[in-house]
């Protein structure tokens, strides 16, 4: 099995530029902190168990203290002291008993060479180091949890500059954070794939779901960036539905999948839209084609220094332009009228894009959920664009009753709607398009591979079908990754 991106071996995740990062940001905010009296203490996920069980609840690591120190391990600590400009990593006391049950843990020495650490200790050393540090320095951190309670009394937590100062580092990713999703995407792109040409096997949402989970499985990713997004029919217009369980019938001819595998806590999230028979009805296309166009009049925008805002709302209008075209719109109207009514975020109700990192939703992108303009409320990014950032592009076209019952019960605003020829798209539900994009000097760089093209997805689909579902299942483990 492929260990990772081959580009990175014998490299280490870069967790001291990203601790001198975090200072620079939390020195120029603050302005009047010096090297000595300034320390960052992060502490990690630890094992926890479930209530009355001997079983461990699923671990997730703490993104920021990750980005501090590029492990995984559970129980650990990071401290960077920007006077020594040193960072120490705390493993986790070594528990002698639990030696026969779980093995030998990393030691100190093997950490020291695995990781972009300075100095290697232990939990136990963790009192002793921070009252020295504490004599200079206040020490900040971003909370005082259930894990390093025991050292409140040397912690400043949840300090805004600090959050800051960690959320504008985390902002644009070097090299090897790229080349960690650039990975995740590819391992996303198989599954993709996968999930497409098991059309004979997928008779229910939950296949779909463990389809793709399968095959990010097969490829080493253990864990997905977010709970799978599988979907088919009036489903579709759920925008995080997990459900993911009811049957699919013939009439519910369209499927959407949205879902992305992790590597090594950095995320890859992709949405892929197909036929269940390969063939697209005659609205399903329709409205494809336009959540299609969507995205490429926006990815034709997208260059450093752009505003995010700007390409966001030039996706509604591409989606006017084409709902007046298709005869949703009454073309009595113009399309800056409807605009200014506002009634297309019924449609397009989420924002066109998100950072991308260690988080589905990254940090940085400073959105306004209290934004009075419902075309802008739901964007989680309102930021120009920066070099080194990682979003999506994912623009939708939904038939919601729920999303759509305020706007058809308000004369006001359904005057605009030509209701006999919307009757005729419910059954789709909704289409999204979601790729990953690198922003370049020049512009961006695609991370997403599997096709959105609608003429290819049709003839993956309908290969898929072809060989039926003995057939299908005789050749699952034909995938060379």
């Amino acid at each position: 099995m492929e260990k990772g991106p081959s580009s990175l071996q014998g490299k280490k995740y870069p967790a001291k530029n990203h601790a001198r990062s975090v200072y620079r940001h939390f020195k120029d905010k603050k302005n009047s902190v010096s090297d000595e009296t300034v320390a960052f203490f992060v502490s990690g996920e630890a094992l926890e168990l479930y209530q009355y069980c001997d079983q461990t609840k699923p671990l997730r690591q703490n993104r920021y203290f990750f980005y501090l120190s590029g492990v995984a391990i559970p129980g650990s600590h990071v401290l960077y002291e920007p006077s020594k400009d040193k960072l120490t990593l705390f493993l986790p006391d070594v528990d002698e008993d639990d030696i026969m049950w779980s093995g030998l843990p990393l030691s100190a020495k093997e950490a020291a060479a695995k990781y972009d650490i300075d100095h290697v200790l232990y939990a136990s050393d963790i009192p002793q180091t921070l009252e020295a540090v504490n004599t200079k320095a206040k020490v900040y951190t971003t909370d005082v949890n259930k894990f390093n309670s025991n050292y409140a009394k040397y912690l400043v937590e949840g300090d805004a500059d600090f959050f800051y100062a960690l959320d504008e580092s985390r902002l644009c990713k070097d090299s090897y954070e790229i080349e960690l999703m650039r990975h995740a995407a590819r391992i996303t792109d198989n599954c993709h794939l996968a999930v497409m040409s098991a059309t004979p096997i997928e008779t229910n949402e939950t296949h779909i779901h463990a389809e793709f989970m399968y095959h990010a499985l097969r490829q080493g990713s253990k864990n997905q960036s977010y709970d799978p997004i599988c979907c088919s029919g009036p489903n579709c217009s759920t925008l995080h539905y997990v459900k993911n369980d009811d049957s699919i019938d013939p009439s519910r001819r369209s499927v959407l999948i949205d879902a992305g595998a992790e590597w090594e806590c950095y995320a890859s999230d992709v949405t892929r839209c197909f036929p269940i028979n390969g063939d697209w009805s005659k609205e399903h296309r329709e409205i494809y084609d336009i959540v299609l166009r969507m995205q490429s009049d926006t990815m034709a925008l997208i260059k450093p220094g752009v505003l995010w805002d700007d390409v966001h709302i030039h996706a509604h209008k591409v989606l006017i332009e084409n709902f007046l075209r298709l005869g949703i719109f009454k073309k009595e109207y113009s399309a800056e009228e409807i605009f200014e009514s506002k009634i297309s975020s019924g449609f397009f109700p989420h924002g066109l894009g998100h950072l991308l990192g260690m988080d589905t939703h990254d940090v940085g992108g400073r959105p306004n959920y209290d934004d009075p303009n419902p075309l802008l409320r739901y964007l989680r990014l309102r930021r120009h664009l920066q070099v080194g950032m990682v979003l999506t592009d994912e623009p939708g076209v939904y038939f919601s009753p729920f999303l759509l019952k305020e706007i058809l019960e308000d004369s006001s605003k359904s005057k605009y709607i030509d209701r006999d020829v919307l009757d005729k798209y419910w059954y789709i539900g909704g289409v999204r398009i979601e790729d990953d994009l690198v922003i370049t000097d020049s512009g961006f760089e695609n991370l997403t591979k599997i096709t959105s093209d609608p003429e290819e997805i049709s003839k993956i689909v309908k290969k898929g079908l072809s060989k039926g579902k003995y057939g299908f299942n005789a050749g699952l483990h034909d995938y060379q990754y």
